[in-house]
């Protein structure tokens, strides 16, 4: 029997908030972590962007939050703005529905400090949510007292590492109890993110959740090739071939996607830009024009694949494959989500057949399509000729000729002949065949 969110007997209010969002079975990362985070053990989760790792940590937290104590209880770390945004969003929704009232604050860079300062002077919030270089700035100064918390989640810890900010979140966690509760969410667990696991972790309950499928049977996974065809033209066909009701198309760089951008609007279309040189206040402006349907379209690099989540992805297109592959899943990720459909669509060209054959090796089934009068129709395998080869290489021809030529002699010994042949070609596809598997 599938397991209910009643089934954790949460407080009221964390009902109330949960039946505004429908939030009704909890995915497979909530049934498995939410028991152990209330039962006060530190746990390490391991698994995807669009789990539902947020409300994983968040209802748990807001159980246990004592709303009479006014001082921080739980500190709340994120690598990019965008996901502190959304966590906060996610946590004033569930604090709305309280009967004492739970402070939230959301502390990212590129935001009045001394604002944040003259704040923290009067009261202290009791959730704290933020980059961690914004949120060990306000500690430097004083301002934050994080002393007495009782929470550090670490959200997206190997985005965290990626990105440079571990010092800074080992120096909030070195500040907080020594009996600390720690939470830790990643998509992968570097070597590198593990002796600040050991340090702060002595007994964690690491907890592995392997996605049924490598992507959502509820997204088209789609794969168009781009030889002979001008890219940004078939970029601009396949978005405006339908009508999608948010289209979010990732480009590897920022150059290029200020080129695609250009491009898309001067053939009309409304599109907004989002990547690393967009500055905080202009960033902010446009994800809440993009929240309110302003844009049917957003060019972005992959700071979105895994920083953002935009609402409504009906459409991803993926302008070029990422050179990190591990980023194609949070890509096509950002659509089909909560059982909703979705179409994700994958440029490629002969260069890229390596790549599209190692994400196909974890999993990843592509549909090869082609535009054809304005719609997909589906087209030859991009392995046919390979297919081919291997069926009509069964037996190596050499050895598929000394068959025929001593069949046709009959010499004495001609059966032992060809068993040996055939025994020495296996024996040679066999090596083969372990090189390869040594290599990958």
């Amino acid at each position: 029997m599938n397991k209910q969110f009643t089934d954790f007997n949460f407080k009221p209010f964390i009902t109330e908030a949960l039946a505004e969002l429908n939030f009704k079975q909890p995915t497979e990362v909530q049934s498995s972590l939410i028991p152990k985070i209330l039962k006060g053990m530190s746990v390490v989760g391991q698994s995807q962007t669009g789990s539902g790792k947020t409300h994983t940590f968040l209802l748990p937290i807001f159980e246990k939050i004592d709303p009479t104590v006014k001082g921080v209880q739980a500190v709340i770390t994120t690598p990019s703005r965008e996901l502190a945004y959304q966590i906060y969003e996610a946590a004033k929704q569930l604090a709305k529905f309280t009967d004492g009232e739970i402070a939230v604050a959301n502390y990212v860079g590129g935001t009045d400090k001394q604002r944040q300062v003259e704040k923290l002077k009067k009261s202290q919030p009791q959730i704290v949510i933020g980059t961690p270089g914004r949120i060990l700035d306000l500690m430097q100064s004083n301002a934050l007292d994080i002393h007495n918390a009782h929470y550090l989640v670490v959200d997206e810890a190997d985005m965290t590492l990626d990105l440079g900010f571990l010092r800074e979140t080992d120096a909030i966690a070195s500040a907080m109890p020594k009996d600390l509760q720690m939470l830790v969410f990643s998509a992968t667990i570097p070597v590198k993110l593990k002796p600040f696991l050991k340090k702060y972790m002595s007994n964690p309950v690491i907890e592995v959740i392997e996605n049924k499928t490598v992507i959502s049977p509820t997204i088209e996974n789609v794969l168009v090739s781009t030889k002979g065809q001008d890219r940004n033209r078939l970029v601009y066909k396949l978005l405006t071939m339908g009508n999608p009701y948010l289209a979010l198309i990732f480009t590897n760089t920022k150059e290029r996607a200020d080129k695609l951008t250009d491009y898309l609007r001067a053939q009309g279309l409304r599109v907004a830009k989002i990547h690393g040189d967009i500055q905080p206040r202009q960033r902010k402006r446009l994800m809440r024009e993009i929240q309110n349907l302003e844009y049917q379209y957003v060019v972005a690099t992959d700071l979105a694949a895994r920083g953002i989540d935009i609402e409504g992805v009906s459409l991803v297109l993926n302008d070029e494959l990422p050179t990190d592959l591990e980023f194609f899943v949070h890509r096509v990720g950002r659509t089909g989500r909560q059982g909703m459909s979705g179409t994700a669509i994958t440029l490629y060209s002969p260069n890229d057949d390596q790549s599209i054959a190692e994400l196909e090796a974890i999993g990843v089934k592509f549909e090869p399509k082609a535009l054809k009068n304005g719609e997909l129709v589906d087209t030859y395998d991009r392995n046919r000729r390979e297919k081919r080869r291997v069926r009509k290489e069964a037996l190596d021809p050499r050895v598929s000729g000394l068959v025929r030529k001593a069949k046709k002699k009959r010499k004495p010994g001609y059966k032992k002949k060809i068993k040996q042949a055939i025994k020495k070609d296996e024996q040679m596809k066999r090596r083969i065949s372990q090189r390869t598997a040594r290599k990958k």
